[in-house]
């Protein structure tokens, strides 16, 4: 090989007849990992082999033949570029390195891969989630979510599992797709001490993912088997969360051994949630239309932060009402009677489990204020359930909660969550009948309520539609139609408005008199 070959910035490999090497330059020894000299061997014993063994092909035969080609060869963990150049009574191999160039080239096939499944992901989770918007009950929920995961090409099969009563085990509610004998091996590992992917996701409130499925020592031998054998190779189970509350969970397989992107992972947590709030609002609404409920008492000990105030600042502490936050937050409103409710900032800063807290209104026996409540409670616990908390008052460091739970949930796994805030325990249950108001009836009530001058105007605002948005008619002009200064106006507006908002929220003001 001449000076100018040897020194060229690509490799070249000189082969004679019988496909014996003759000479290698620089840059084909430094690509192909070649150490000593390899004049005299054979072709095919200097060039590490590729996945498809292009060069051996090529140089088998009666006679080689022009032929270029780009192939990996695992040895190297390189992709070359070779062209074999037959030359009189020999040949002539090339090779340059393009490994930069095909990586760059599969990164973005496997993005737009990843974007184009996304889109389809996103998709199906869009439809499931607007379906979700008309489910009227659990099992509705749980079958819509099935539907719409289990019978699309993107995964195997779904199921979905809820907590069994009596008991922390879960119990299958619904299933969609090819089961095969991978979701048989779920079911009975779900009777066996070895936990599943979907019961980490219950007991942690948090995404549980495993791919591919082979490698993944913590799942049960029975499941990784049967995967094996069904061609599914991925898992992801998705907890379906509301508050500090975990419903139940979805159990999602696919067949590629990385089927869920951290993308995909963090739609599923999504639908997971929607889906934990949709069980709740079904649990809200039995309770709302329910004639009759089930009435919980329990006593709460001094872990509470209500009740901690109670003792701190020698109060009586009632609650007037609650409105549920964020995931494991709720915000409650509460009367304070107290001759020290000047400390309350000071005392509320240092109590355990209060986020913000702030003075609403004071008065000679104490004030009203407004505390954001973090963490474990048992407030968050009902309202996260679908309860109602019919009324609480802490005095001298522990306190009693009267809660009202829909008749037919299942009553008895309600009220352990509950009870598993610390020092929290049942004194008494009944049921309790209750009386249904009609629209009439509150129409009638709401009339009976306001003035006439109250009445009158806030009809004329409503038709004037001062209350739309953006607003069909200001202030002033609704007081000039009337005759009235605006100041007036907002003095009748403020005054019947929270008259019908009292005669709207009564049921759950009333209860805490």
């Amino acid at each position: 090989m001449n000076d100018r070959l040897q020194n060229a910035p690509i490799g070249i490999i000189e082969v004679s007849d019988g496909n014996i090497v003759d000479s290698v330059n620089d840059a084909a020894r430094e690509l192909i990992d070649l150490e000593g000299s390899a004049a005299g061997a054979a072709v095919d014993d200097v060039m590490p082999r590729s996945v498809e063994d292009s060069l051996v092909d090529a140089f088998t035969g009666a006679a080689v033949t022009t032929t270029e080609f780009e192939e990996y060869y695992p040895a190297l963990d390189r992709w070359l570029a070779v062209s074999i150049i037959p030359v009189a009574d020999a040949t002539t191999v090339y090779l340059q390195d393009v490994t930069p160039r095909r990586r760059q080239e599969e990164t973005i096939e496997r993005l737009q891969a990843e974007r184009d499944r996304t889109g389809v992901v996103d998709a199906v989770l869009s439809d499931v989630l607007a379906d979700l918007v008309a489910a009227s009950s659990r099992d509705e929920i749980g079958e819509t979510i099935c539907t719409g995961l289990g019978e699309t090409d993107l995964y195997e099969f779904t199921w979905v599992g809820e907590r069994s009563v009596g008991r922390d085990g879960l119990v299958v509610q619904a299933s969609a797709g090819e089961t095969g004998e991978t979701f048989a091996a779920v079911r009975e590992t779900l009777e066996a001490d070895v936990q599943t992917p979907e019961e980490r996701a219950v007991e942690t409130g948090r995404l549980q993912t495993s791919q591919p499925l082979a490698e993944d020592g913590a799942l049960p031998d029975a499941i990784r088997m049967a995967g094996f054998a069904d061609g599914v190779q991925s898992v992801l189970a998705i907890p379906l969360v509301s508050g500090s509350n975990v419903h139940g969970v979805v159990g999602v397989y696919a067949a590629g051994t990385d089927a869920f992107s951290e993308r995909e992972r963090r739609s599923f947590k999504t639908l997971g949630e929607i889906a934990g709030f949709a069980i709740t609002a079904t649990r809200n609404q039995t309770l709302l239309l329910s004639d009759a409920v089930t009435e919980i008492t329990f006593d709460v000990g001094s872990a509470s932060a209500l009740a901690t105030l109670s003792d701190d600042l020698d109060a009586t502490v009632t609650l007037t009402g609650v409105v549920p936050q964020d995931r494991d937050a709720i915000l409650c409103f509460v009367e304070l009677e107290s001759e020290r409710i000047g400390e309350f900032d000071r005392v509320a800063a240092t109590t355990a489990g209060v986020e913000n807290a702030r003075l609403i209104s004071e008065t000679a026996s104490g004030g009203s204020v407004e505390l954001e409540l973090c963490g474990s409670s048992p407030l968050l616990a009902v309202t996260s359930l679908g309860g109602s908390v019919r009324r609480a008052t802490f005095d001298d460091g522990a306190g009693r909660v009267v809660v009202d739970l829909p008749q037919d949930s299942d009553i008895q796994r309600l009220t352990n969550t509950i009870t598993d805030s610390e020092g929290v325990d049942i004194v008494a249950k009944r049921e309790r009948d209750r009386s249904v108001t009609t629209a009439r009836e509150l129409r009638d009530e709401l009339e009976d309520q306001l003035t006439d001058r109250q009445r009158t105007v806030l009809r004329t605002a409503y038709l004037a539609d001062y209350f739309e948005s953006p607003r069909g008619s200001t202030a002033e002009q609704v007081a000039a139609s009337l005759d009235i200064t605006g100041s007036t106006l907002l003095h009748h507006l403020r005054a019947s408005q929270r008259k019908l908002l009292d005669v709207f929220f009564e049921e759950e003001t009333a209860t805490t008199d």
